[in-house]
């Protein structure tokens, strides 16, 4: 039996890396051609994958309405709401694909940050325009964590990749280095910490697709 190994896609920065190149929302065909190009990598070579996991948020629901402009907005019926449900619902579906869903809060309204820059905004009036919904990601980076020690200890694999950019990471990181698990960081380019690049076994750069 070959050697298994998993692949730990953190959503959120998926996301933002994919919107970065390419100057629009993922589709489940980048997910794909991600996937398939860390499979082809060298350090994979005889061993077999058991599972993508995919972390991200289920949209937001509920309603919000704009303290200066008084419009209501109903989350569950926006195009962002149906756009990223329809992403979820189809990439759950994909062979050999598990979602770890958190959860986004939503919890008001702030200042858009180009706002805050405004040297002008003690005596201009606020409008409708300068704020933005606050919402907020709850329970992601705890699952990938808890994947990350639940994958090491029960032995069910022995290599980990993870596509992240984020240090937070660190201290699962070594547990499973400490548990005999080979941990692989795709980071798609991204610029990342050296302590990150430090408790990782191979740093694979950003592959071609």
């Amino acid at each position: 039996m070959n050697p298994r190994y998993a692949i730990l896609i953190d959503g959120g920065f998926f996301v933002r890396k994919v919107y970065s190149k390419l100057s629009r929302m993922p589709l489940v065909d980048d997910v794909e051609r991600e996937i398939v190009a860390i499979q082809k990598h060298d350090a994979f070579k005889n061993f077999d994958l058991l599972r993508v996991y995919y972390y991200d948020a289920t949209p937001a629901t509920g309603k919000l309405t704009n303290p200066i402009s008084k419009e209501a907005i109903d989350l569950g019926q926006t195009e962002v709401f149906k756009r990223n449900k329809s992403f979820l619902d189809s990439l759950e579906l994909k062979s050999n694909v598990a979602l770890r869903l958190g959860e986004l809060s939503a919890n008001g309204w702030k200042l858009k940050k180009k706002s805050l820059k405004n040297n002008d905004l003690s005596i201009k009036p606020l409008v409708a325009d300068d704020l933005v919904m606050d919402i907020e990601q709850k329970g992601v980076d705890l699952r990938i964590g808890l994947d990350i020690a639940r994958l090491s200890m029960g032995g069910l694999v022995s290599t980990i990749v993870v596509v992240t950019g984020d240090s937070d990471f660190v201290p699962a990181f070594k547990f499973a280095r400490r548990e005999g698990v080979r941990v692989i960081l795709s980071h798609m380019g991204h610029g990342v910490k050296r302590e990150l690049k430090a408790h990782t076994d191979i740093v694979l750069e950003d592959l071609p697709t």
